[in-house]
């Protein structure tokens, strides 16, 4: 079926209808395919722009020679734009994908009718040709956009085992766009979320950092719960489902519903803070009580900062969101008290590297929540006004004239002097602070942590 659609026509960038004309100019045949056709249909911007066409992979090395033919034996073609590189692929069909990720063989076309058969929904197989500005709509995509539909090209299980990997982008896709699924597509999430078992854990994390920082992402989270998906990838979040809360602190409901909350108010595109939002209160399940006054979770701030390693180093996140992950979930119940804190301790803390993080997930935390920002508008206040740092008042320096040797020991007195320093109700100045480092050195040695020279 043919839509004319001229007005799609006008939002082609040039640098891509430049490589559209370039086949065409050549006697081939050129459409926009997939994500970028349903992205500009429904009004976004597309993130990545992709191509089909009838030309195999070495006839598009040499009408664009800049062209990246690493990938031909797919069909596949990337070129370098000020778009971000735009993908130029062979219209084919697939053979059995034994590996779950690629196909074992491809045979190229000449027909994107054919072509559309082997991609995963239909919305992501609409064919725009730019230059006449018409749709080919080959299995029925635009019928279901407008029905807000997510619906599988074939079979949904047969889709889903070829690559399990579809399963997230079914979710991803339904909830950044508030689609539901078609009857069968929601069956079989279901039935095929166990084979998520062999996913390369890698994609997985990449998947999910996607689907946590779109749009509807907290319907996302709960939709992997709801369809059986956490159960496999995500346990840890999926155990948080129907775990009561304290109604007095969280009116909104259970934890799974607080975390989802969470993360659609953590910044749109914000990866390490998405990932705090969704594992912060892993800890919960295995906390709960019912103790006489209230609901309590105690110690599920430690708790949940151990099991977040677990998740992330199992996904093989990079270190870096890991440890600001752990330290973010460690923190995030310190807020409470940081209106009471000592001006010294508070201070400390305000200047810690991180400490903007901490302070844009609490807001998120208490709009997922009891909606009271009080604690974060007082922090967001003193930040502002903070003075220029003031020099250390003792150094490594002077913790080895009190005759303690270099290593780790020096970290300990100095960490120790800090934690004495924020008690102290008036900041001391450099004779007191050496008079205090003193007491501190004495102290450690006496309980037998640390060592002499």
């Amino acid at each position: 079926m043919f839509v004319e659609r001229p007005d799609l026509r006008d939002r082609t960038p040039a640098p891509v209808r430049e490589l559209v004309d370039c086949v065409v100019a050549a006697g081939g045949r050129a459409w926009l395919v997939g994500g970028t056709v349903r992205d500009l249909i429904l009004g976004e911007q597309p993130r990545d722009y992709d191509i089909a066409t009838d030309q195999r992979p070495e006839r598009i090395g040499q009408l664009i020679p800049a062209a990246d033919l690493s990938a031909a034996r797919f069909g596949t073609a990337s070129v370098a734009t000020d778009l971000g590189d735009v993908t130029l692929t062979t219209l084919r069909a697939d053979g059995d994908y034994s590996n779950q990720r690629h196909p074992d063989a491809v045979e190229f076309l000449d027909d994107p009718e054919l072509d559309a058969r082997r991609r995963d929904f239909t919305c992501n197989a609409l064919y725009l040709d730019p230059i006449a500005g018409r749709l080919l709509d080959p299995v029925g995509g635009i019928e279901d956009l407008e029905a807000r539909r997510l619906r599988t090209i074939g079979g949904p299980v047969l889709r889903f085992r070829e690559d399990p990997l579809r399963l997230l982008r079914a979710v991803r896709f339904a909830a950044r766009f508030d689609f539901e699924f078609e009857s069968a597509t929601a069956a079989a999430l279901n039935t095929v979320a166990t084979e998520l078992a062999t996913l390369a854990p890698e994609r997985a994390f990449a998947e999910f950092s996607d689907m946590f920082t779109a749009p509807g992402r907290g319907r996302a989270l709960r939709l992997l719960v709801e369809r059986g998906i956490a159960d496999v990838l995500l346990p840890e979040v999926a155990a948080m489902d129907g775990v009561e809360q304290p109604p007095e602190y969280h009116p909104e409901g259970d934890v799974l519903t607080h975390v989802a909350l969470v993360l659609d108010h953590v910044p749109a595109g914000d990866r390490e803070l998405a990932w705090a939002a969704v594992l912060h209160d892993i800890g919960k399940p295995s906390t709960f009580q019912r103790a006489p006054d209230r609901i309590r979770f105690d110690g599920h701030d430690v708790l949940s900062a151990e099991m977040a390693e677990g998740v992330l180093r199992r996904l093989r996140a990079p270190r870096d969101l890991i440890d600001l992950v752990m330290e973010i979930s460690r923190d995030h119940i310190r807020f409470a008290a940081l209106p009471q804190m000592r001006p010294r301790r508070r201070e400390r803390w305000l200047r810690t590297p991180n400490f903007a993080r901490h302070l844009a997930f609490h807001r998120a935390d208490c709009l997922g929540s009891h909606g009271k920002l009080e604690i974060h508008d007082f922090a967001a206040r003193e930040l502002a006004s903070l003075p220029p740092a003031r020099p250390a008042l003792v150094r490594g320096q002077d913790v080895l004239e009190l005759g303690v040797p270099p290593g780790p020991g020096v970290g300990r007195v100095l960490a120790a002097f800090e934690a004495a320093a924020d008690e102290v109700p008036v900041a001391p100045d450099r004779e007191a602070a050496l008079v205090l480092l003193r007491e501190t050195v004495t102290r450690l040695r006496q309980a037998g942590d640390l060592e002499s020279r």
